[in-house]
């Protein structure tokens, strides 16, 4: 832990030298950061190639995290830090063309972890197999209950259609499966549509992070092309809000000349603050006229949005730069080399929040944000 706590104090003061050759990033008061990257720990999960798995659809053996290990959740197990990741095969030939499926990793100061041979979460089998095969299960979102329940929000991916689907778990190792998140509401009309990315929202109650309720309802932001929202009374079947048409509500949409110019996606599990909600979201830049010229076309910065503590639909404010970017060799070189820090798990981890993203969709980082010592976001070019 202390060569951890050193490596972050050197990467800060790097950080800070950084800055005179750049812009400033201020954040306000609302908002989480800046986040450092540790220096010499990143990235901290990568593909390993001698990790076997039986798949039950394949009815083989697979090397089910050789070709990437990305997008990760994050929260706390028994005073230890959980990720589960996804990771893919060596089949297919591009982006979303393997199977992917959620491996574990634990560990004690948020950097080192220790990885369990086979997945935790993956196509089988069982009652989501038409959904789930062979795209499989993908960008996984945690968060848990004051009495301990598990609930991950995930893609399922049939290569045909995206759905967001929900599995719930004591131990993070064994998983219900309870199916698409939107199969009931309004007789299955959300269920056939493309949804992606679910963040619960949460809050502190002590030092745990825990799902929270506003006004009696268990509430949920997701999207990718632009950020919508749902509520619950059981964590398993959620109702998409939507307008007087039966259309969702855009809550926040791309903005041509931002960062986010081209999608607005959800990130970690949103966060009830005093000041408001705080939802972190990864921003996508436009290739063409409508992008951010100061940031690689194509490319995927972090960005935060702040709701209404009493009406999670409301926007407040919205940060117009982005507080976290791809700035490291290793979040520039992948699968996605236009640039990845592609945000979904945070945790509140000895008074710290701990972020963890995917880098260039192949490898799995870390930054830290430390309350006691507000400081800006990565610089602005």
């Amino acid at each position: 832990m202390k060569n951890f706590i050193a490596g972050l104090a050197i990467c800060t003061s790097m950080m800070a030298g950084q800055a005179f050759a750049q812009t400033e990033n201020k954040l306000p008061e609302w908002a989480f950061g800046g986040f450092k990257r540790p220096a010499g720990v990143n990235p901290v999960i990568s593909p390993d190639s001698t990790t076997r798995f039986f798949c039950p659809m394949n009815k083989r053996e697979v090397d089910w995290e050789s070709n990437d290990t990305f997008n990760p959740a994050a929260t706390m197990k028994n005073g230890k830090i959980v990720v589960l990741y996804r990771a893919e095969d060596k089949a297919g030939k591009a982006i979303g063309m393997r199977t992917s499926r959620l491996g574990y990793a634990e560990s004690e100061d948020g950097v080192h972890f220790k990885r369990r041979k086979e997945p935790v979460l993956f196509p089988a089998e069982d009652s989501q197999k038409a959904n789930e095969w062979p795209g499989g299960c993908e960008d996984p979102r945690i968060a848990v209950t004051e009495d301990g329940l598990y609930v991950v929000i995930y893609t399922q991916w049939n290569k045909d259609k995206a759905r967001l689907g929900v599995a719930t778990s004591r131990d993070l190792l064994k998983w219900d499966k309870q199916g698409p998140a939107f199969q009931k509401a309004y007789s299955g009309k959300f269920n056939n549509i493309w949804t992606k990315s679910g963040s619960i929202l949460t809050k502190l109650v002590g030092d745990k992070q825990v799902i929270a309720k506003v006004n009696g309802k268990y509430w949920l932001y997701f999207g990718e092309a632009n950020v919508n929202i749902a509520t619950s009374t059981d964590l398993v079947n959620w109702e998409p809000v939507v307008d007087s048409k039966g259309d969702l509500i855009n809550l926040i949409s791309p903005r041509k000349g931002y960062f986010d110019s081209n999608l607005t996606e959800c990130g970690p599990p949103a966060i009830l603050t005093d000041k408001g909600i705080v939802l972190l979201y990864n921003g996508k830049n436009d290739k063409g006229e409508d992008g951010d010229k100061r940031f690689t076309p194509n490319s995927y910065c972090a960005g935060q949005v702040l709701f209404d503590k009493n009406d999670p639909t409301k926007v407040l404010a919205r940060l117009d730069t982005p507080f976290f970017r791809p700035m490291e060799p290793f979040e520039k070189s992948g699968q996605y080399v236009a640039g990845t820090v592609f945000i979904e798990g945070m945790v509140y981890y000895k008074k710290k929040w701990l972020l963890y993203y995917g880098c260039a969709d192949s490898r799995v980082g870390v930054a830290v944000y430390d309350p006691a010592k507000k400081v800006s976001g990565d610089p602005i070019p």
